[in-house]
């Protein structure tokens, strides 16, 4: 008997990082690792401190917060990896966490309140778990049975709910929110590099063809003054 899958390579590499980060925090100065490497909003924006929208992901606050993250990545993101390989997983990972981040930075951004933490991403690998398997049973506090998508979708209303209400607790909800939003929306194709990059290249079409009707019209403008004047 097994009380979870096996965990796959790309998620104990980062179950480690996650690991040795804390360590690093616990034996060393965990508050000037916190300034430097947490998510502080402020910072990002006026010092531009750019690491931290992925740093932030590998700190956390305490050995039960630590412990509750890697749970989650292991036990759903172990099954997601076998699906996508080792890259995709990590992509998706980073993608999730970065979004999550870049969301609280725009609801707060001019907070000196630093954010750590994989939860995040987590949201986001729980999201897509949800996405993928939606029939699938897991148990509620390790007891109680409940199918995958109401388990995600109790999950999100709670999020969305906890990041209107306290907003400046000390739990990061809108990271929360943040990681399943870009989660879902990776899930749905929005987010593939070939989407965007089809997005950035009907924006450059429509940007030319806007610059193109303005100088057309100006020629047009130009030629009416310069007939009216001969005409007169």
């Amino acid at each position: 008997m097994r009380l979870g899958p096996t965990m796959t390579p790309m998620v104990k590499y980062l179950v480690i990082a996650c690991a040795g980060a804390f360590l690093l925090q616990s034996l060393g100065d965990n508050r000037a690792m916190i300034q430097i490497f947490g998510l502080t909003p402020s910072a990002v924006l006026s010092k531009l401190f750019v690491w931290q929208i992925v740093t932030y992901l590998f700190l956390h606050g305490g050995f039960g917060h630590l412990f509750w993250n890697m749970i989650p990545l292991w036990m759903f993101g172990s099954e997601l990896e076998r699906y996508w390989g080792g890259k995709e997983f990590l992509r998706f990972f980073l993608i999730t966490g970065i979004g999550a981040g870049l969301l609280s930075i725009a609801v707060q951004p001019f907070s000196p309140i630093p954010t750590i933490g994989a939860s995040g991403a987590v949201y986001g690998i729980l999201m897509a778990y949800g996405l993928m398997f939606p029939e699938r049973m897991v148990y509620l506090y390790f007891l109680f049975p409940v199918k995958v998508k109401y388990f995600v979708t109790f999950l999100g209303v709670v999020t969305f709910y906890s990041a209107l209400s306290s907003p400046g607790g000390p739990i990061a909800h809108m990271a929360h929110l943040g990681g399943m939003v870009f989660g879902f929306l990776y899930m749905k194709g929005l987010l593939s590099p070939s989407v965007v990059r089809q997005s950035y290249q009907r924006w450059k079409l429509q940007r030319m063809r806007k610059k193109f009707k303005v100088y057309d019209s100006q020629r047009r403008e130009q030629k009416e003054k310069k007939d009216d004047f001969w005409i007169n």
